[in-house]
């Protein structure tokens, strides 16, 4: 991020972005604003794959991008400062939007928020605060994270940042230290992150330092919790994630092709749901050999059983409900990472030849990824229009769901044995082990 922003001058960094195809008051468009994720520790709206021109100009929408604050800044559990200070730019930045869309032809009454990874939980989590409530009234949900944290387990990943600085995490330690040096600390603790297993459990064991921390005042209760219990109950909602999210991540660690048999062991006892997840992975499972068992428990837990519990919570509430799984195998990289995680970015916002993600896409893009491109972009600014993105609402009976590839069809969710294994799992907060 460094190298990327060393053009940016000043600390006034949060900041607004506006596209917008028709840039007069009273046009009345429908606002899109995307949030970017980043592992809650990382990432800016400036980002040339965050490009929102292609979306407005195509799909006839304002389009809004914005920075927040992320890692120690944003979401450390720092004494005499709020929590979930990344969350809180949000709603503030939401704020923006309703009084000032008009200015640049937007609707302030009809504003759908969308975002990826971490911010699609942020965006999950905004769906679950009271300070978020009326600034929106369609949310999409893309590959969100399950990790929402205790504010004790917060706290003791925030004293470990702030001790690689010989400091305590409070306000009055950290206001002096120059910005560039808190990335530097959760960095060193990141890179160590295996020394607070027995503490930190599966945060540390995939080196996750920063979650929304459900704190009883900005979030009260974890996503699930406040929409199963009907707080956004008039909010339509657009929810999915990629078929192989893992493998990015499998990528960068070096275990492509690597996965061994106690490796795949590990991975099962650490992150299938308890008592039995092990066991009913290996019974579902069978003919699966260690690499794919170790990155279906993966991304199982860190994003597709999340992003399905919402989607569930949401249509037993009540809510009008959509569903989908990008399935498309990318032919970039020599198509080794399939539909992994990020691979919706560029497809949602049309950033086909630009930023990091383009090289899932391959270079020059293909014309079945322009299409399919095309097919993303049109389903997202016409649910952004009226709430139906052009296939049937999810329900608890058949589960129907958008498969997005070569081939767009509609079917009953394709994961289902691992819907099965974590049905009754709560993704509660995550605590501090004593």
């Amino acid at each position: 991020m460094d190298a990327l922003a060393q053009d940016a001058t000043g600390d006034d960094w949060l900041t607004v972005n506006v596209w917008s195809p028709e840039a007069e008051r009273g046009a009345g468009l429908r606002v899109m604003v995307w949030v970017q994720g980043g592992g809650y520790a990382f990432g800016m709206s400036a980002l040339p794959e965050y490009d929102g021109g292609r979306l407005a100009r195509e799909g006839g929408v304002v389009v809004v991008t914005f920075n927040y604050r992320v890692g120690i800044e944003g979401f450390a559990q720092i004494e005499g400062a709020p929590a979930n200070r990344g969350l809180l730019d949000q709603v503030a930045a939401l704020r923006w939007v309703r009084d000032n869309i008009g200015a640049f032809g937007g609707d302030p009454d009809r504003v759908t928020v969308f975002g990826q990874s971490a911010g699609g939980g942020s965006i999950a989590a905004l769906l679950a605060m009271d300070g978020a409530d009326g600034l929106f009234r369609r949310a999409v949900v893309q590959s969100m994270p399950g990790t929402f944290f205790s504010p004790e387990l917060a706290e003791d990943i925030a004293a470990a940042c702030a001790a690689e600085l010989g400091l305590r995490p409070t306000v009055a330690d950290l206001s002096g230290v120059a910005p560039h040096r808190l990335p530097a600390a959760d960095d060193a603790v990141g890179a160590k992150s295996g020394q607070w297993n027995e503490r930190w459990g599966r945060a540390a064991h995939r080196g996750i330092l920063f979650s929304p921390v459900v704190d009883g005042e900005a979030l009260a209760a974890t996503p699930w919790q406040a929409v199963s219990a009907g707080a956004a109950r008039g909010v339509e909602l657009l929810v999915g994630h990629t078929r192989d999210e893992h493998r990015l991540f499998a990528a960068l660690d070096g275990l492509l092709g690597a996965v061994d048999e106690e490796q795949a062991a590990s991975a099962l006892e650490i992150f299938a749901p308890a008592p039995d997840g092990a066991r009913r992975y290996r019974e579902a499972c069978a003919a699966a050999g260690p690499e794919e068992l170790y990155e279906r428990v993966h991304f199982d837990w860190l994003f597709r059983m999340p992003t399905l519990h919402l989607a569930e919570a949401h249509a037993a509430a009540g809510g009008r409900t959509y569903a989908y799984e990008l399935t498309w195998p990318a032919p970039g990289m020599g198509g080794a990472l399939g539909a992994c995680h990020g691979l919706d970015v560029p497809l949602v916002l049309g950033t086909l030849d630009r930023g990091q993600p383009a090289a899932l896409v391959g270079t020059p893009p293909s014309a079945e990824a322009e299409e399919l491109s095309g097919r993303m972009r049109a389903a997202w600014t016409a649910f952004a229009a009226g709430g139906d993105p052009g296939w049937p609402a999810y329900d608890l009976r058949q589960r129907l769901v958008q498969l997005f590839d070569t081939r767009p069809t509609v079917a009953p969710y394709p994961e289902d044995a691992s819907r099965r294994i974590w049905e009754h799992h709560p993704f509660s907060p995550m605590p501090l082990r004593p």
